[in-house]
């Protein structure tokens, strides 16, 4: 049950001072002999990476993409020029335009592809429409979460395009990964829109397995005070080994973290986490 995941691209950099970084996130997935990416960042700058480190996402079966988000799904253009051999898993609804709202105005925050073009470059592609898929063995997507925690509430200013109108964006699109492995869940997150604790007590529930760590975005940058120290609160638990947030979780949240959890670390671009 050999896994390895290596983080592509991320807004930090880390030792190896070739690689390039942009605010975004993807992971390649390595787990007995299957290779799996989970989100391509703003731009094709991870394949760049992916030589650097030796990645070869030619030997790609599967790429989801956690949510309808530029950061997290702008890299694939890039990545069909490359190759095209690998089935695309989305959530419901990640096809949807995505805005966001401030100061009276729209910015578009969506994917730069559609539909049309997966269809014309001859990509397969699929719905997570079940909350529990199972792609490869031990290689989950989990979808469709339950909001159980009342302080986990999305930020008003992401708006949706759905059937004309813009609204608050549920982002019933956003999809996790976790992979089995003999520790227990590795759990990796896009941005936790639904609310961090919300996903993975879904993840631990129909997978029926602890999580052993967590990479990612898990957006307490936006949290409160309050809800920020829930938050920590349950990431401080004995089964969780890992915790490797970044990304959206924001400065406030890591720093806490780093002074109180002795399981973090910063994840950032060429990070792997291994599990033999």
């Amino acid at each position: 049950m050999s896994v390895r995941i290596t983080t592509l691209i991320e807004n930090s950099p880390g030792e190896h001072h070739a690689l390039k970084t942009e605010h975004g996130i993807s992971f390649f997935i390595e787990k007995d002999g299957h290779n799996v990416l989970f989100d391509t960042g703003q731009t094709g700058t991870f394949i760049e990476n992916a030589q650097q480190l030796r990645k070869d996402l030619t030997s790609l079966e599967y790429v989801v993409l956690s949510h309808g988000h530029y950061d997290h799904s702008g890299g694939l253009r890039s990545l069909t020029q490359l190759t095209t051999d690998f089935e695309l898993v989305v959530g419901e609804g990640f096809f949807e335009e995505k805005y966001g709202y401030i100061n009276n105005s729209y910015e578009y925050l969506g994917n730069n592809f559609d539909e049309k073009f997966l269809q014309n470059q001859g990509i397969a592609y699929r719905y997570a429409d079940q909350p529990l898929t199972e792609l490869i063995a031990g290689v989950f997507v989990v979808t469709q979460f339950p909001r159980k925690y009342p302080d986990e509430v999305i930020n008003q200013r992401f708006k949706v395009l759905h059937n004309g109108s813009l609204q608050a964006d549920p982002f019933t699109d956003e999809v996790l990964v976790a992979v089995d492995t003999a520790e227990g869940l590795i759990v990796l997150l896009g941005c936790s829109h639904p609310g961090m604790k919300n996903m993975l007590d879904a993840a631990t529930h129909l997978i029926q397995r602890p999580i052993y760590a967590i990479l990612g975005g898990t957006h307490l940058v936006e949290s409160n005070d309050k809800s920020l120290g829930k938050s920590l609160d349950y990431l401080n638990t004995e089964s969780l080994k890992v915790i490797g947030v970044s990304h959206c979780t924001g400065q406030v949240a890591m720093d806490q973290l780093a002074a109180s959890n002795s399981h973090y670390f910063h994840n950032h671009t060429g990070s792997s986490l291994i599990v033999a």
